[in-house]
C-alpha cells in the first residue's frame, strides 16, 4: 500500500514557532521555519511516505464560514514566540513571524512535495479535498495535526497523527476513547461545541455525555439531527441533557454547518486547481538551493541528511 502524508501546515509551523527557541547565526529566531523542516524530516524517516502534500489556510481563513458566523474562531491568543528567546518588540516579533512562513515556502518549494493554498479557503477543507481524491484511492492516509476536526476523516485508509500527543488517531481507537464512530464525530462536536473555534456547544454536554446519551453514534453509520433530536425526544423530561439539546438544536446544526468536513468548504474551481496540482505533480529536488538557503539563513551546523535522501527518494521513485 502506498503511503500519503498530508500536513497542516500551520498548526506544525507554528507548534514549532512556539516551543523552538533555534536562532539564527546573527541572533535572529528562526525556530518555526528550522523546527518545521526538522519536523519533517522525523515524520518522514518515521512514515516513508511515497508522497507528501502540505496544506496552508489561505489568507483571511475561511470567509465562507466567516460569513454564517462572524464571531468563528474570534478571540484567539496570538501566536508568540519561545518564552526563552522573546527579545523581540511585538512588531518586531510580527515581521519575523511572517517572514519565517513565507521563507517556509520557498523552502518547500524546492523539494519533492505539493504544497497547496485557495484564497478564503482553510487547509482543513484543502486537507479533506485531498484524502478523498480518487488518485489516492487504496492508499494510507496520514495527516498531521493536534486538531481535533479531523478525526471525522478516519477511516480504513485514513488515520491522524498529533504530534504534540505523540498520538496515532484511527476509526478503532475513536470508538474506544470516545464510543463515537468518526462518521459521527462532526456531529457529536457540533453538540458539544469547540472554544478553541469560539462555538459554543449544548450547555453542559460535552464529548463524554453526548456517547452516553446517544450511544448508538458509535455505530457505522451516518446519523443526523433528526436521529438526534428524535432520541432526545422519547427520553424529553426525564434527563437534562436531551431536554438540553431539544432546546439548542439550532446551535447544533449550526456548528454542524461550520465543523464539518466530509462535504469540504471548497468551490468547484479550488477543487479544479487541487486536482490538477495532485494529478500533474512532477517531483523536483533543488538540494544545492536548499543548502545555500539554509546558508544564507543562518542554520548553523545541522544534519538533514535523512530527509534528503528521503527527497531523492520520492524523486527517483517517481521515475519508475
Amino acid at each position: 500500500m502506498k503511503r500519503l502524508l498530508v500536513i497542516d501546515a500551520l498548526n506544525l509551523l507554528f507548534r514549532n514557532y512556539i516551543v523552538n527557541p533555534s536562532l539564527s547565526t546573527n541572533g535572529q529566531p528562526i525556530g518555526g521555519l528550522k523546527g518545521f523542516l526538522q519536523s519533517l524530516q522525523k515524520l518522514i524517516r518515521e512514515t516513508k511516505p511515497d508522497e507528501v502534500v502540505i496544506c496552508w489556510d489561505g489568507e483571511g481563513g475561511s470567509q465562507r464560514r466567516k460569513s454564517k458566523n462572524k464571531g468563528y474562531k474570534e478571540g484567539r491568543k496570538p501566536i508568540r514566540l519561545n518564552r526563552d528567546i522573546r527579545n523581540l518588540s511585538e512588531n518586531e516579533e510580527i515581521v519575523n513571524k511572517i517572514w519565517q512562513q513565507t521563507r517556509l515556502v520557498e523552502y518547500l518549494n524546492e523539494l519533492p512535495v505539493i504544497q497547496l493554498v485557495l484564497p478564503a479557503v482553510e487547509a482543513d477543507d484543502i486537507i479533506s479535498v485531498v484524502v478523498q481524491h480518487p488518485v489516492y484511492s487504496g492508499w494510507q492516509k496520514i495527516i498531521v495535526s493536534s486538531d481535533k476536526d479531523f478525526f471525522q476523516l478516519c477511516d480504513d485508509e485514513t488515520v491522524v497523527f498529533r504530534p504534540i500527543q505523540k498520538q496515532v488517531v484511527n476509526s478503532k481507537t475513536l470508538i474506544d476513547e470516545y464510543g463515537i464512530h468518526p462518521k459521527n464525530f462532526a456531529l457529536a462536536r457540533a453538540i458539544a461545541g469547540d472554544k478553541s473555534d469560539n462555538l459554543k456547544g449544548v450547555s453542559g454536554i460535552g464529548l463524554p455525555t453526548v456517547s452516553k446519551r446517544f450511544p448508538f453514534l458509535s455505530e457505522d453509520l451516518d446519523f443526523n439531527l433528526d436521529s438526534i433530536i428524535l432520541h432526545a425526544t422519547k427520553s424529553e423530561g426525564k434527563i437534562k441533557a436531551y431536554n438540553s439539546v431539544i432546546q439548542e438544536q439550532d446551535t447544533i446544526r449550526e456548528n454542524y454547518r461550520l465543523m464539518q468536513l466530509y462535504t469540504p468548504s471548497v468551490s468547484v474551481q479550488g477543487r479544479g486547481k487541487v486536482n490538477y496540482a495532485l494529478e500533474n505533480f512532477e517531483p523536483e529536488f533543488a538540494k544545492t538551493t536548499i543548502k545555500a538557503m539554509m546558508i544564507e539563513d543562518g542554520f548553523g551546523v545541522v544534519n538533514f541528511i535523512d530527509l534528503f535522501a528521503s527527497m531523492n527518494k520520492i524523486v527517483a521513485d517517481s521515475k519508475l
